[in-house]
């Protein structure tokens, strides 16, 4: 039998796959802090807005839960994310290993780590090819989805 913390992970997921992010964000607890090599930082709310924009924005997003697994407060995951970005209209396929904190039946602290530059080939075609390993690319592409997420903040209050 899975214990809460897995289940938790599972519910997220499954939420993620319904492309429900309200249901992403409830599991958060209020003071949560995520990071990933596109969203770094993000703290509070950020968490479950950005989960609110992405599945918002998602027209064919597929997700797929390999594993996943916890242990006290700390639990992992590995998920693939497979859709179409929609700044370029490429089809990307990203392998994603996650790492949590628990606190209390919710999720303080989330990191998701994949290769940004394997996403950056995909998702940006030949920019990606030809910058994806360098930081100028990585920070251009972090300070855009930084602003798409505030503008997302901003429409939503």
């Amino acid at each position: 039998m899975a214990n809460a913390n897995e289940e938790l992970i599972r519910r997220f997921y499954e939420a993620f796959g319904r492309r429900d992010g309200d249901a992403m964000a409830a599991c958060y607890a209020p003071d949560a802090r995520f990071d990933d090599p596109v969203f770094p930082g993000l703290k509070g709310d950020e968490p479950g807005d950005m989960w609110r924009m992405l599945t918002e924005r998602a027209a064919d997003l597929k997700i797929e839960l390999a594993e996943h697994r916890a242990n006290g407060d700390t639990g992992s995951a590995c998920w693939i994310a497979t859709y179409t970005f929609t700044q370029t209209g490429r089809r990307v396929v990203n392998d994603v290993r996650a790492t949590f904190r628990f606190r209390d039946g919710l999720i303080v602290e989330h990191r998701d780590d994949f290769s940004f530059a394997k996403w950056s080939r995909q998702a940006l075609g030949m920019p990606g090819l030809l910058l994806g390993w360098t930081p100028i690319l990585k920070s251009a592409t972090r300070k855009k989805a930084r602003a798409g997420l505030e503008e997302f903040r901003a429409a939503r209050s």
